[in-house]
């Protein structure tokens, strides 16, 4: 009994030795040889993961990866890599990534992300959904985020930064070292809970609000699991696998259904965006602005990030601290009312929020999938259906070649003058082209009110332990610090 026992645990061994020597061989020399046998050059690929191995080990952030790739490639247009099983194509060359985005759309519509609605609803948004659905949705969406529309939505965000404002003003009465990134966290998520759920839930003073919970549950780290959604989708689907959590999906769709309910049969009406979302359930369309044409934007969930980042520069860097803070009391003096025209008259905090956009930039890639064989206009360079493709947004950005010395914190990059000579395709915190960020004009205004909130009474200073340069969490889907960004908060 105990010599059969012996011989079938043998017989297995060598089954698993067997199949995973074949696995191994069928990625080594099949599945990773497409880019050797394309001429294309690319980065070596380990098996199993491709060049995801450093993601796998949580030792780098995804970004983080295709800027190696480009930095060690980008002299040519477009380069090969591998993301676990797939090959991978890199755009490296401005034009090439305006024809990806733009010019070419029709061939790259699609993200070739997960989006499966009836397993995850909340993947059914504008980011993941593909072709058609992203199309009409988009169509729908559009007049909602209209300048005159961010005009009438701009009070609650005014109110939610006199709350900030008083609340950070409290925490320097004496000087504190106060963790940003989930100060501005919670005040974007009563933003947001405001504007698009109708609902006042003040996590801003309430840290431990089941609000505030299940909005930090949206964005978990789960490193590898992102990984997979976003470059091997099929695998979450042949599963039947959610990419948000089931418990985050119950909470807002109950909140949000409910909140819809108490509006329509108490018959509420209200300047937010909520409001809109009615009026298109209800009509299959939302109430333009008359005259007005309807610009591209985005969504909000990278705002507090980006403002986190700021004040962070801002608290290295005194003197541009100083300068966006004279023309806040230039703008606004002492207690003036912050409007949404006034805001949009600040010029110099334009400039430093685009340099935090272009050093820390929360979507550090952006994806498709082309959608249709086609040849690059004016190059040999031809793409199979299929075929995953990757604009390398972190590498790009600080790329000396285009941005010189690009660690370095400067405003001045984007004055009237350098931003005209750089090409238009090398700034790409939102996206560019139809797919470009919905939600963008509204993310920069929290933004830069989120900054406002914290300059106007008080200056702010590094903490005693707070790195430079930032350690990145590589589990994270968002580009963001690992340990938080612990700033010294001092009444001026």
């Amino acid at each position: 009994m105990a010599l059969l026992s012996s011989t079938f645990m043998l017989k297995v061994f060598c089954t698993i030795i067997c199949l995973s020597i074949g696995i191994y061989a069928y990625f080594k020399f099949v599945l990773y040889t497409y880019w050797r046998k394309k001429g294309m050059p690319y980065l070596e690929p380990c098996v199993p993961v491709g060049n995801f191995l450093n993601v796998v080990r949580k030792k780098c952030h995804i970004g983080e990866i295709f800027s190696y790739g480009y930095e060690k490639l980008k002299y040519n247009k477009v380069f090969g890599m591998y993301t676990f099983h797939k090959p991978c194509l890199v755009v490296a060359d401005p034009d090439l990534i305006r024809n990806v985005l733009t010019k070419e759309f029709t061939s790259f519509h699609d993200r070739g992300v997960y989006c499966n609605e009836k397993v995850d609803p909340l993947s059914g948004n504008l980011f993941f959904l593909p072709g058609k659905k992203w199309k009409t949705l988009r169509s729908k969406l559009s007049p909602a985020i209209t300048p005159g529309k961010m005009k009438l939505m701009f009070g609650c965000l005014k109110d939610r930064g006199i709350d900030l404002e008083n609340f950070l003003k409290d925490k320097a009465r004496k000087p504190k070292i106060v963790e940003m990134q989930e100060i501005f966290a919670r005040f974007t998520t009563d933003i947001i809970m405001t504007t698009v759920f109708g609902v006042d839930c003040n996590t801003l003073h309430d840290a431990d609000s089941e609000y505030r919970y299940w909005g930090k549950q949206v964005f978990e780290a789960h490193n590898i699991k992102n990984a997979v959604g976003f470059f091997a989708p099929q695998i979450l689907d042949f599963f039947s696998i959610p990419f948000n959590d089931v418990g985050v999906q119950k909470f807002f769709m109950t909140v949000f259904q409910e909140t819809v309910n108490y509006r329509l049969n108490n018959n509420i009406k209200s300047q937010d965006f909520l409001d809109l979302i009615i009026q298109l359930m209800n009509k299959g369309y939302v109430n333009g602005d008359d005259g007005e044409s309807i610009q591209k934007s985005s969504g909000f969930e990278t705002s507090s990030t980006t403002a986190a980042h700021c004040l962070y520069e801002l608290a290295i860097h005194h003197d541009i601290q100083e300068e966006v803070r004279q023309e806040i009391f230039s703008q606004l003096g002492e207690k003036g009312d912050l409007t949404y025209d006034s805001l949009n008259e600040m010029p110099y905090l334009q400039k430093v929020v685009c340099e935090t956009l272009r050093k820390y930039p929360p979507v550090s890639l952006l994806n498709r999938v082309c959608t249709k064989d086609i040849q690059f206009l004016n190059t040999d360079i031809k793409i199979s259906k299929g075929i995953d493709i990757v604009i390398p947004v972190l590498g790009i950005h600080r790329d000396p070649d285009i941005y010189p010395d690009p660690m370095k914190f400067d405003p001045e990059r984007f004055n009237e003058k350098n931003t005209v000579s750089r090409h238009p395709y090398t700034f790409l915190p939102f996206g560019e082209g139809p797919r470009i960020c919905i939600g963008m004009r509204f993310g920069l205004a929290q933004v830069k009110v989120a900054i406002i909130s914290a300059l106007r009474n008080c200056r702010v200073s590094l903490g005693p332990n707070t790195q430079v340069p930032l350690p990145i969490d590589p589990e994270k889907m968002a580009y963001t610090s690992k340990f938080g960004i612990h700033l010294k908060m001092e009444l001026l």
